[in-house]
């Protein structure tokens, strides 16, 4: 692990433990003045537990009028691997964090290492009153109901801002002047199995999707032509008949 990465790691689990404890007293979380009336948000394109899924990550403002230099989203540790998308306005790291226990890679092999942290820093500071967003492409785990948090820390050119904070059981985190960006993994629904195995497919492996996809369609092509296709062979077909009688009468006709 790179010494730059340690440092942010280190960094943001200090800000985001001060950030729970004042949160679990009900004092307010303020490192740096930050707009209460809009959020860093995410928001994923299924919550279906299982599948893959799309995160877009939103950051609608600086802190307090200044504008944003870095952004480190925090992964929960039911999720070991992330592929962020990459931004042209900023530069992407992944933070690595050793696993207590390894796990099945998938590939025969071991996972030893999860993405803890995923740090989004600008090339050219965002200025406050401009949003961004940044895409987090990953599997959701087999946990119906269970809840995922992305605590993020919104650094500024002047102070910065924790996205961390939790309400208690029953509360709307809209109350809380710096929620954290969380949804709850659902069950899939009927609808859901009709999409289902070809969208984790293509956001799994999108090389290998488009070509199956592809052959699918010629397959049902070689099958089945559709009607325009018969409709033209009969006209076709019709021309040459209608051509071979002008034909012979024309000969007839010399003759």
């Amino acid at each position: 692990m790179s010494s730059k990465g340690s440092t942010v790691r280190h960094h943001l689990r200090h800000t985001l433990r001060a950030t729970a404890a004042a949160a679990l007293t009900g004092g307010l979380v303020l490192l740096g003045a930050g707009s209460a009336s809009a959020h860093v948000t995410v928001q994923p394109s299924t919550t279906t537990a299982g599948a893959y899924t799309l995160l877009t990550v939103g950051v609608p403002h600086g802190c307090d009028g200044s504008p944003t230099t870095r952004v480190s989203i925090q992964i929960p540790e039911l999720i070991t691997s992330v592929t962020p998308s990459i931004n042209p306005g900023w530069e992407v790291e992944k933070v690595m964090a050793d696993l207590d226990v390894p796990i099945d890679d998938g590939h025969g092999g071991q996972r030893t290492e999860r993405v803890a942290e995923i740090v989004y820093t600008a090339r050219t500071p965002l200025p406050d009153g401009f949003r961004d967003a940044f895409v987090l492409s990953l599997k959701l785990p087999d946990a119906v109901g269970e809840e995922l948090v992305f605590p993020a820390l919104q650094e500024c050119e002047e102070g910065e801002t924790a996205w961390a904070q939790l309400p208690p059981d029953g509360d709307d985190s809209a109350e809380l002047p710096y929620p954290a960006p969380r949804f709850e993994i659902t069950a899939a629904t009927e609808d859901d199995a009709s999409t289902e195995t070809v969208s984790d497919a293509a956001a799994a492996a999108p090389a290998s999707a488009d070509s199956g996809s592809t052959s699918a369609s010629a397959t049902t092509t070689d099958a089945a032509p559709p009607a325009a296709t018969w409709a033209a062979l009969a006209l076709g077909a019709g021309g040459l008949v209608l051509g071979a009688l002008a034909l012979l009468r024309t000969r007839r006709r010399q003759a």
